[in-house]
């Protein structure tokens, strides 16, 4: 089974040495209470709970899932204990404020929580995250009395919650959900319909579930704008804001799956359910996307977390397992042969999944920074501003950490050589638990188009030109003033050819609308690899700086150094590779005639 130890040296390198966590939280209100005394026993209490809690039950969950019964889900052993455990330590409203019974603190130490929690034990770790969705969405878009009575509850996590969009017809095309909301004369809606792939829609651990739903009024227009939000209880509160009666909701089967097997998959059927409109009628997708933003930055954590365990747990095997001798000659003469840790293709794969590892961690947090701001923005122009800056990142956050998530998952696995098949040492299952996240809250194909339709040309290249600026700044100034400035030179290159490349691809975009879809992915792909050389350089920076003042551990800096360097000798000009794909004919993806796709 997998073993999980909390990265405490890169979490506080990262808040501490490279994004100054302490200068952010000055400049938000609720910044004074997350003193770095605070900061460090929150995330040491969170990393002790994950080690000692969490990660024992990892393999328990893959190994027997959970169980549907009469439309009520057993979690498998353990799962409920440790969620008493959650709600007991005040987990859950860590990051929310505290007139509805959080703690006030800022969004970035929730997702510091998160990454340590879904790297121990993703499956676990969806049911209080999908919650955080919910939270969210109540907070901005809830009247005061939905908040007092839905948020005040998920806060304690005595209640937990989930997101409905899917539909067994429409998949990710929400324009084509069907599930309808008749307006009753108290105010209230009457919601039917079915909604699948509903994470944590049914499970035994929360008193209650309110579920966050998409769905139709009568005369609503057609497609997207037409489509409203609700709040439907599976309990409906009583006038004490406890357990009332149960609503017309109901657990129709659960998935039977490849991964997160300790995480119950819904079918959920909405029977003239009682629910309440969150936000304004018709406008349910925008106020959904609060809903979606947080679990797609969500799914990247689990690209990071997939990284992560899988470098963790493959790193003592390559330095215990013995097999043949090293090119250069032996290495452990004592024994037979040497340690694989010392064949150059093994330190590849494991500096691969190391890279990809604090690499995500670093563009994690910043992201979180933006968060934090958007949250507690003064006035509306603020929090406009944070938003998009953090909607711009999203996709790339999405889409491209969980494509080397599940890379790193795969290595770590090659690392085990045909032990990394079989179920023993857990590595499998870290692929199996991984690979839906290139799937959900949007395919890697769905992120990319709305990075190029929605974030770049839509938006009329203004966040996309202030990230590109961003990066020439860091490159110029690392170039002429900085330690490293080999990789200064590397990302003005590498920025000059992305804005090329965009103007190019789009300019044959407009004579043939197909060429933004056929090289969308590239382009993701492209600015993920760009942006994440943005962040290993800053780390380079800050270990190069502490070793200089002969501060801090020296191994520990020099470890970072190495990293940074054979990512960008490794893995950066992978993007050289996606640059030529998005120079090519979308005639080569797009010109085969449908029949010749049958099988012969």
């Amino acid at each position: 089974m997998t073993t999980f130890k909390a990265p405490l040296r890169d979490i506080d390198f990262v808040l501490n040495d490279v994004l100054d966590y302490q200068a952010h939280y000055k400049t938000i209100p609720c910044g004074e209470e997350a003193t770095p005394d605070m900061v460090e026993a929150i995330i040491s209490e969170a990393g002790k709970f994950a080690e000692e809690v969490l990660s024992p039950l990892n393999q328990v969950g893959d190994q027997q899932g959970c169980q549907w019964k009469d439309g009520e889900v057993t979690t498998p052993d353990g799962f409920k204990e440790a969620y008493q455990m959650w709600i007991e330590g005040g987990w859950q409203g860590l990051s929310h404020p505290a007139e509805y019974g959080g703690q006030g603190l800022p969004l970035s130490m929730g997702l510091i929580k998160s990454e340590l929690v879904g790297t121990a034990n993703w499956s676990w770790g969806m049911y209080p995250g999908l919650s955080l969705g919910a939270m969210n969405t109540l907070y901005v878009h809830g009247t005061e009395e939905q908040k007092q009575v839905y948020l005040s509850k998920l806060c304690e996590a005595t209640w937990s919650g989930t997101m409905c969009l899917t539909e067994p017809h429409c998949g990710s095309d929400l324009g084509l959900m069907k599930t309808k909301a008749e307006p009753q004369q108290d105010g209230s809606y009457h919601i039917t319909g079915t909604k699948i792939f509903i994470s944590a829609g049914e499970h035994d651990m929360a008193e209650n579930i309110v579920h966050i739903v998409l769905a139709r009024t009568p005369g609503s227009p057609e497609g997207t704008k037409g489509i409203s939000l609700f709040i439907v209880p599976k309990f409906l509160p009583n006038a004490e804001g406890g357990v009332g009666e149960r609503n017309g909701v109901s657990c129709g089967s659960i998935e039977h799956k490849m991964g997160i097997h300790g995480n119950a998959t819904c079918v959920m059927n909405f029977d003239n359910a009682t629910g309440f409109m969150l936000g304004v009628e018709n406008q349910g997708l925008e106020a959904m996307f609060t809903f979606m933003n947080t679990a797609r930055v969500g799914t990247a954590i689990q690209g990071l977390a997939a990284s992560e365990l899988a470098y963790q747990n493959a790193l003592p095997y390559a330095m215990e397992r013995h097999s043949m001798r090293a090119l250069s000659g032996k290495k452990n003469p004592e024994v037979a042969a040497d340690a694989i840790i010392h064949h150059a293709d093994v330190r590849r794969m494991l500096l691969t999944a190391k890279a990809f590892a604090e690499g995500g961690r670093l563009m994690i947090y910043d992201a979180a920074k933006y968060a934090d701001r958007m949250m507690f923005a003064e006035t509306e122009e603020e929090r406009d501003e944070a938003e998009n800056e953090l909607g711009f990142l999203t996709p790339i956050l999405k889409a491209f950490l969980t494509e080397t998530g599940q890379e790193s998952a795969s290595l770590g696995m090659q690392v085990f050589g045909g032990h990394g098949y079989i179920a023993e040492h857990g590595m499998e299952q870290i692929y199996r638990d991984a690979r839906i996240s290139t799937m959900y809250e949007g395919t890697t194909g769905i992120q990319a188009l709305d990075l190029i339709g929605r974030k770049v040309v839509l938006d009329g290249f203004k966040l996309y030109a202030a990230f590109s600026k961003k990066l020439y700044k860091f490159g110029f100034k690392t170039l002429f003033t900085g330690k490293q400035r080999g990789y200064g030179a590397s990302i003005i290159g590498y920025t000059l050819c992305w804005n090329w490349k965009t103007v190019k691809m789009l300019a044959r975009a407009a004579r043939n609308r197909d060429a933004v879809g056929a090289a969308s992915v590239d382009f993701l792909m492209y600015s993920g690899y760009l942006s994440m050389a943005y962040y290993m350089a800053m780390a380079a920076e800050a270990a190069h700086n502490k070793l200089n003042k002969g501060e801090g551990d020296t191994e520990f800096l020099k470890s970072k150094l190495e990293t940074v360097e054979f990512y960008f000798k490794r893995l950066l000009p992978r993007a050289k590779a996606h640059a030529a794909c998005m120079d090519s004919s979308t005639d080569s993806v797009m010109g085969m005639e449908l029949g010749r796709f049958e099988l012969r």
